[in-house]
């Protein structure tokens, strides 16, 4: 298991001086790829095989919206490992220990030179520390997008500032960018996001917005392509 300390300061808020989402996202997705620091095995073959995790799906189930000034714990252990990929908890907890965030990801291993899949060694998974899944409420990775027609919304290019080390658009940011298309006053409980075919610099994402009888789902494509599925569910 991997820790990290954070706080909840005035450019991770909102206007209501709460949390955002997409700065809650940020923080676990810190502490995930910090994670690695605490098997150094694991950390010397992705190195010399020249491979990284990418993350596929991540489910998010919202217990409450930390306020300014809140003193929080982000902290995320791997549960499962197969070869070619691995399933982790990432939770968010308050300075009581109680639980704020309950999200459950898995990721894909790739080679980074090809971008393709590529298995990890039986010796590596046995190496690896797996601790006992957390409990919350596990949907399904996939999501399902409704039949009927959704609404489209204007383009929206990736920009510099939207791309990380791996060369692409940062996971929170799919969100950010679905997160505008929800009415004023949702109150977002719960999140999925599929991740399909990542976007890169300059790409344009064409979002669609479909109303469910739990929330909001939104598609963003590129082209013909969807490159990711966000699904909110409201409080």
């Amino acid at each position: 298991m991997y820790s990290l300390k954070y706080k909840v300061t005035t450019s991770t808020c909102d206007s209501e001086g709460r949390l955002k989402l997409y700065s809650a996202l940020q923080m676990m997705q810190d502490c995930s790829e910090m994670w690695i620091d605490s098997e150094p095995g694991v950390k010397r073959y992705f190195a010399e095989q020249d491979m990284a995790q990418l993350l596929v799906t991540r489910q998010v189930e919202i217990v409450r919206v930390p306020q300014y000034k809140e003193e929080l714990t982000v902290t995320s252990s791997v549960y499962g490992m197969k070869p070619m990929f691995g399933f982790r908890n990432t939770f968010i907890y308050d300075a009581d220990g109680q639980p704020c965030y309950k999200t459950w990801s898995m990721g894909a291993f790739v080679d980074k030179a090809a971008g393709k899949l590529k298995r990890v060694d039986d010796a590596t998974i046995a190496s690896m520390t797996l601790e006992p899944q957390l409990e919350m409420n596990y949907k399904d990775r996939r999501i399902i997008l409704p039949k009927e027609a959704g609404q489209t919304a204007d383009p929206v290019r990736v920009l510099r500032a939207d791309i990380d080390y791996n060369k692409h658009m940062n996971n929170s940011n799919y969100v950010r960018i679905a997160m505008e298309l929800l009415p004023e006053g949702f109150r977002v409980n719960g999140l999925r996001v599929e991740y399909r075919v990542a976007a890169k610099l300059g790409d344009m994402l064409l979002p669609t917005m479909y109303r469910t009888a739990d929330g909001i789902i939104v598609s963003l494509s590129i082209a013909d392509d969807v490159s990711a599925i966000i699904e909110f569910t409201e409080q």
